[in-house]
């Protein structure tokens, strides 16, 4: 008899057990690590663009005219809003930290971007759709639902290891947040 852990052969009378040593990171928290650290400053940088004009943004005043425009009132308020949920909450997710409350702040950006933005357009982002919204939406609904991994602040709490009741928490916040800031 082989023992297919070690490949070794087991010793008389059963088989061996040698568990595999642990590895520091595994495939699992490399890639939840890597999908946090892309996703989550990328959306952070997008916050700053709103909030700072950096990277190309146009900063909080135009971007509060834009807000304006979609009939958010005042402007100027629900643009710092609006950059800082994507900030902080892109910020969050990329350190692992309150994954569930960052990814929830996405989620509702996400979702008053769809109804207010992208929705009347379709589907596919290259008619101006809610493709690439949903998208974002989805891999910050999966953050929470899979926890961040091992590689983050939130190995020390409850929700490290996400699970239904995380998802469930980032989708309700961010969804009570929208529809608030919606029927404002």
């Amino acid at each position: 008899m082989t023992n297919h852990s070690t490949d070794r052969p087991a010793p008389p009378g059963g088989p061996a057990v040698h568990p595999a040593p642990a590895s520091w990171l595994s495939a699992r928290d490399g890639g939840l690590l890597l999908i946090r650290l892309a996703f989550g400053l990328l959306m952070a940088g997008h916050g700053a663009q709103k909030l700072f004009g950096l990277f190309g943004g146009a900063g909080l005043t135009a971007t509060a005219k834009g807000f304006e425009s979609l009939g958010y009132r005042p402007g100027k308020a629900f643009a710092t809003v609006g950059g800082l949920a994507e900030l902080l909450g892109g910020l969050g997710l990329a350190l692992g930290l309150l994954t569930p409350l960052a990814a929830a702040a996405i989620i509702g950006v996400m979702i008053n971007a769809m109804v207010d933005v992208t929705a009347a357009h379709g589907l596919w982002e290259t008619d101006g759709g809610v493709e690439y919204n949903v998208c974002i939406a989805v891999v910050a609904l999966a953050l929470a639902a899979t926890g961040p991994g091992r590689v983050a602040v939130d190995r020390i709490f409850p929700w490290r290891d996400g699970g239904w009741a995380a998802a469930a928490l980032a989708l309700g916040l961010g969804g009570a947040a929208a529809a608030i800031t919606l029927g404002l």
